[in-house]
């Protein structure tokens, strides 16, 4: 499995929260909720869609820190987002 950089996974239906958010090897369970506000926002630019992402699953400052670092030791964050967004639209 690969544990670098951003993905989300959906990891069931009809649960409380059916998608994470892997932050590297850890990850953040995502409300139905926050994951149609992070959908309707997709379309926005990289840069800004991120930090959509960061204000809507980063909940603690420390999460935000771990996903703006993961994004910066994993290739190129903005490709990574457009990746992202792209994932998002799918779920």
């Amino acid at each position: 499995m690969n544990d670098k950089g951003l993905r989300f996974e959906r990891i069931g239906t009809d649960r409380h929260y059916n998608i994470v958010l892997h932050i590297g090897a850890t990850y953040v369970p995502v409300s139905d909720e926050t994951l149609e506000a992070l959908r309707a926002q997709a379309l926005l630019p990289a840069e800004r869609f991120l930090e959509v992402l960061v204000e809507k699953v980063g909940y603690s400052s420390y999460l935000k820190e771990q996903i703006r670092a993961e994004l910066k030791t994993n290739g190129d964050p903005h490709t990574q987002v457009t990746v992202l967004q792209g994932s998002i639209r799918t779920l």
